[in-house]
């Protein structure tokens, strides 16, 4: 959510620990722009359980990052495999991390860090579960969603709940 590119970056390297680098992409070019509507896979719907959301949310994620990215690259007229790709540029940094600690820890530390990642993931999608909860935008006459509000996440910018969220909702 931050727009300087140093908070940018740390936020990359935090998704790297959670192999969830796609997320940077997904979140701020689709998520953003479709929140609330039933073309966001990271919006909860009304009556769907978490455990339900969260697969749909993370593959469809993951789908939706892709074609974002490759669009951009394609816009550009760059190569989708390619390390223009910010999605491979993410899960190469989740690999030197993963690298880097098994190199220092062996390989008994893998499953901790497969674990913690899988944790740190399931938790991201945890906030957006909460956040989007039920959700739905209104739709213009011609069938376009009108434009997202402050009313279109159960977020709030209140100390408490930036505190706890490390400022996330803002």
């Amino acid at each position: 959510h931050k727009s300087e590119k140093i908070e940018q970056w740390l936020a990359k390297v935090a998704l790297a620990q959670s192999l969830y680098g796609h997320f940077y992409v997904e979140h701020n070019f689709g998520h953003h722009v479709r929140v609330a509507t039933p073309q966001d896979p990271a919006s909860s719907r009304f009556g769907e359980s978490f455990w339900r959301f969260l697969p749909r949310s993370v593959f469809g994620g993951l789908r939706s990052a892709w074609r974002i990215e490759s669009a951009r690259l394609q816009r550009k007229g760059k190569r989708t495999w390619s390390f223009e790709n910010n999605i491979l540029k993410a899960w190469a940094m989740s690999v030197v991390l993963f690298a880097t600690l098994i190199g220092i820890f062996g390989w008994e530390v893998a499953p901790w860090l497969l674990l913690q990642a899988v944790a740190g993931f399931t938790f991201l999608e945890a906030a957006n579960y909460l956040e989007h909860y039920g959700l739905l935008r209104g739709k213009r006459a011609d069938g376009s969603y009108v434009r997202c509000s402050p009313a279109d996440s159960w977020n709030s910018d209140h100390v408490v709940s930036n505190l706890f969220l490390y400022q996330l909702q803002r």
